[in-house]
């Protein structure tokens, strides 16, 4: 199965394929680009020169343009498309169906793969992307359990990547009604669910509140390890219990289910983090290349070193084999 890997920045690229990478994601520095973030992402010249290092070690590029387009702005979106074929893009990850329309019929050669964010999920909607638009690959939602995958996979006539490894989202991906009605700000366009803009903490005696807008998402007790504040892995009072209704705030990671996942018919595993800087890129890459490269028994000491780079310290399977709270 193929290593996918994030990254943000020039930097990050050459540590993920130096690190054993079989492709490397990114995406441009504009708002085609589902990770916009302030100080991240390629100019035309840099991703250049990235494709360029990353065929020179036989490594693939992915470019994700992976944002819904405005009506009336499309030229944004084609222009993008243009120049990353252009530039040689091994595939164009993408969401919207009027951009994988606009690419099948003006680049018929270009690989073209479904990105998360399209939120396509079981085999009617996928094998229409397939035969609409050429589809070589689906990327699945993080809210699939193995079995899951596994029907889908005897039924679908592409590839299937799944994330394995870093954060977790559980709602329609890019599309978060939750987190816009907190912060007014649409995931799709403005690359997170929760902007730093909006993330605040505050002490409150011994406790760390963390808040997202005006609303409080957890409080932590001293010495509590505290997660990014999100909607989705917030804590609540819920009925007579206390704790968090739809995911704790955590990090995904399902190397210990790589067979299982095999077996399902994944053809490619993906690891996300844009948004992080190239140390992390780096260990993380290394440590899942010699983890893929390890019999199963051996991979626990491996994956183990990770757990202090994952949000809270702590790791989750997520949807992957657990039921829904």
């Amino acid at each position: 199965m193929e290593l996918i890997c994030p990254a943000g920045t020039p930097a990050a690229f050459r540590e993920a394929v130096d690190a054993g990478a079989d492709a490397v994601y990114c995406g441009f520095r504009d708002e085609t680009n589902a990770r916009n973030f302030p100080g991240l992402n390629f100019s035309r010249d840099e991703l250049r020169d990235a494709i360029a290092y990353a065929h020179k070690k036989g490594c693939m590029t992915f470019v994700a343009l992976n944002t819904f387009m405005r009506a009336g702005d499309e030229e944004i979106w084609y222009r993008a498309a243009a120049d990353a074929v252009r530039l040689g893009a091994d595939a164009l990850i993408l969401a919207d169906f009027g951009l994988m329309a606009h690419v099948r019929e003006r680049y018929p050669e270009q690989r073209l793969h479904v990105s998360v964010q399209a939120s396509a999920s079981n085999p009617e909607a996928i094998n229409f992307l397939v035969e609409a638009f050429d589809a070589k690959r689906v990327v699945l939602p993080r809210t699939l359990t193995i079995s899951d995958i596994a029907r889908i996979g005897r039924k679908v006539k592409c590839e299937i990547e799944v994330f394995v490894f870093g954060g977790l989202c559980i709602m329609a991906e890019g599309r978060c009604s939750l987190s816009s009605y907190a912060t007014g700000k649409s995931p799709n366009m403005n690359g997170v669910c929760s902007p730093a803009s909006h993330v605040r903490y505050r002490q409150d005696g011994s406790d760390m509140v963390s808040e997202l807008g005006t609303y409080t998402i957890n409080r932590y007790s001293h010495g509590e390890a505290a997660g990014y504040p999100t909607l989705c892995k917030g804590r609540f009072d819920i009925g007579d219990a206390l704790g968090y209704a739809f995911e704790d705030p955590v990090s995904l990671d399902v190397m210990g289910e790589i067979e299982a996942l095999k077996d399902a018919g994944v053809s490619a595993l993906k690891i996300e983090g844009r948004q992080r800087g190239k140390a992390y890129v780096a260990e993380v890459v290394s440590t899942l290349r010699q983890a893929l490269a390890t019999a199963p028994s051996g991979r626990a000491p491996l994956l183990a070193r990770l757990r202090a780079l994952s949000e809270g310290q702590k790791t989750t399977v997520g949807a992957y084999e657990k039921r829904w709270r």
